[in-house]
């Protein structure tokens, strides 16, 4: 089999000081050290990232399947933040840094003096990046927050379920890395202008605001609407449109099936043995089938349930009609083809190798090669050389006194 990926240069050269933890930073910075950054993770000494031991780990590693899954590709090093000499020693990291991002609770970096007036201070040109729950001047900028009260907070419940049934949280997790994408996209866009100006720039995004550019749909229901967008679970206005049981009836014994236009539709009958229909001036448009939606998906439900998912997505696609069955995780990671094409790569992680799924987006078609993600402090000596100059002395020394 051809190498299905390689390290990617894009972003060679450039610096990432990490102060992130958790996902919304983490997944952002990752993305940056995918696309060829060198971000420096900075953690504490007594135990790293809550990240790495808050979630459930392979036997006998000291992290957790959840820090593999979002500090790929990166360094780590200790810092003891509540000193002197460590809170020094982060400054010196920062002059030499083109990116420095942070993701604590509200008001916790301002406390440490690395917010963004004394961090600009020392390097004009750097790239000063902050994810939080809230944005500066809501009334809620004080609160901390996680996927979920983004999710709630951000309107993503609000439209996900029943009609008739309570909000619900989506399984993904738009609140974290979803935000995270924000800003990786954002910080792009600022070192692509530092370019030309040599001027850095403050980012921010908060959790909730990134929810709303991903619910801009809902808020064309809307408009449409006069009144808040509902919750339309599955359904559709037309038909078929929606999820439809498939054999043998597990849980996840689902496919996906839209046909709202017109030739998708004709496609359709002919595969469901309706020929009889096409013209048929009761079901020819949307809006029509939309007055017959229970009698319509009726049709397709009783073809799908004598076949199992596969076969339906197969025959449906083939015919050139969407459709999707509803793959699990296990499915999705036991697919062989996703493993051929890079999208889901091994790490040979110091504890043991690990599958994961990896940056999807394939340059002259390979993915970007993945690195496991950093053991704790792995790196102090490293980076501290390289970007500091400091000689392996002087790294011990700091060591003995407890500063990394």
């Amino acid at each position: 089999m051809t190498e299905n990926s390689a390290p990617l240069n894009c972003l060679s050269g450039v610096r990432v000081l990490d102060l992130t933890q958790f996902e919304a930073g983490p997944s952002c910075t990752e993305a940056l050290a995918w696309l060829g950054a060198e971000v420096v993770k900075v953690e504490n000494p007594g135990g790293g990232e809550p990240g790495r031991t808050s979630f459930a780990g392979p036997p006998g590693s000291p992290d957790s399947f959840y820090f593999f899954e979002f500090n790929a590709n990166k360094k780590s090093v200790t810092v003891n933040l509540k000193s002197e000499r460590g809170l020094a020693l982060v400054k010196d990291m920062a002059k030499k840094a083109d990116v420095m991002i942070e993701n604590m609770a509200p008001g916790t970096i301002e406390r440490l003096g690395l917010g963004y007036e004394a961090i600009r201070a020392l390097n004009p040109g750097i790239i000063y990046a902050q994810v939080k729950g809230f944005g500066e001047g809501s009334p809620y900028e004080k609160n901390l927050a996680f996927d979920m009260i983004a999710q709630a907070a951000g309107g993503t419940m609000s439209i996900t379920g029943e009609p008739d049934g309570p909000p619900i949280r989506p399984g993904v997790s738009l609140g974290d890395t979803g935000t995270g994408m924000t800003m990786a996209i954002s910080i792009l866009g600022a070192l692509y202008e530092r370019r030309a100006t040599g001027q850095g720039r403050r980012l921010q995004v908060a959790m909730q605001d990134a929810m709303l550019h991903y619910i801009r749909f809902a808020f064309q229901t809307q408009a449409v609407l006069g009144r808040a967008a509902p919750r339309n679970s599955n359904r559709s206005n037309t038909a078929p449109s929606g999820i439809f049981r498939c054999a043998p009836g597990g849980a996840n014994d689902w496919i996906y099936v839209f046909a709202r236009q017109k030739d998708h539709w004709h496609r359709l009958l002919k595969l469901l043995g309706r020929e009889d229909l096409i013209g048929d001036p009761r079901y020819e448009t949307a809006q029509a089938r939309g007055e017959r939606i229970q009698e319509v998906n009726a049709m397709v439900a009783d073809w799908t349930k004598r076949r199992d998912k596969h076969e339906a997505m197969r025959l449906i696609g083939a015919a050139g009609v969407p459709a999707g069955a509803v793959l699990d995780t296990m499915e999705l990671m036991n697919e062989p083809s996703f493993t051929e094409r890079g999208i889901l790569q091994i790490a040979d992680h110091p504890t043991g190798p690990f599958k994961m799924p990896c940056w999807p987006v394939r340059f002259d078609g390979r993915t970007p090669k993945l690195e496991p993600a950093p053991l704790l402090g792995q790196h102090c000596a490293e980076v501290f050389g390289d970007w500091l100059g400091m000689s392996p002395g002087d790294v011990d020394a700091l060591k003995k006194d407890g500063v990394i």
